[in-house]
């Protein structure tokens, strides 16, 4: 193969045959599970990188049900997402994510910086309540539950949270083990069609589990519990801020 043929083809890894296909990826009955929840704002501090920036002690528990996607096909994920500004612009970091298909995480790493791990997350209706589950081996360290669809949300509410800008730290080692990409990169969700929204009574326990540590971020008390269901395009990124050339 020459080296011109090679430029050609490289997309992603391994050359001959990509983990996941070229974008764009929609998705089509994607269904949310959000927990809001107040946490320690100190701990919360410390793990948010600069130069994004906390302004309430918040964070968003996500249980994501994906049955329909281009690209990455059938899955569901599971994460902490932190509401945070950048620039004066108020937006989310997601600090982290665990899901059960390979293509979403290897994409999800190396197109955009998405910060994810294998794990089984679980999103459904059992009789009158809406459950999600994150099982990290044998073990449950996730659990959320709410009301199924006791009131139906502000649909604008909604929409434009799904509308706001998306910050996440991408990190690419070389080949001797340091940083050889440190970045923030924004993108947006965009194309969406809100299909409905409610909400309910919500809680959610969190447990301690050395390799995946949502309880860092404790659960000291539910705001609020919203479930959303939306077709909509995952866009692709932009660096906005590059750590290694902020420090040449």
């Amino acid at each position: 193969m020459k080296e011109a043929e090679v430029l050609a083809r490289a997309f992603a890894m391994p050359l001959t045959n990509p983990a996941y296909p070229i974008g764009p990826y929609r998705f089509f009955n994607r269904e949310y599970l959000v927990i809001t929840y107040r946490t320690d704002l100190e701990k919360l501090r410390a793990l948010v990188p600069e130069p994004l920036l906390v302004e309430e002690p918040l964070v968003k528990y996500e249980f994501i049900r994906m049955p329909d996607s281009t690209g990455f096909g059938d899955y569901t994920e599971s994460g902490q997402v932190i509401p945070v500004s950048f620039n004066g612009r108020k937006g989310n970091y997601t600090h982290c994510m665990f899901l059960n298909d390979h293509p979403p995480i290897a994409g999800g790493r190396e197109l955009w910086g998405f910060p994810k791990k294998l794990a089984e997350p679980k999103l459904h209706a059992q009789i009158d309540t809406l459950i999600g589950e994150l099982y990290f081996g044998p073990l449950r360290i996730a659990v959320g539950t709410m009301g199924y669809k006791h009131k139906q949300a502000d649909l604008a509410a909604v929409k434009t949270s799904l509308e706001a800008p998306n910050f996440l730290l991408k990190i690419i080692p070389h080949v001797d083990g340091t940083p050889r990409i440190c970045e923030i990169v924004e993108y947006y969700l965009t194309d969406i069609e809100l299909k409905g929204a409610w909400t309910g009574p919500g809680q959610l326990t969190l447990i301690s589990h050395a390799l995946a540590p949502l309880a860092e971020l404790p659960v000291l008390e539910v705001v609020s519990a919203t479930h959303i269901l939306a077709d909509l395009t995952l866009g692709l990124g932009k660096v906005v801020h590059d750590y290694l050339g902020a420090a040449k």
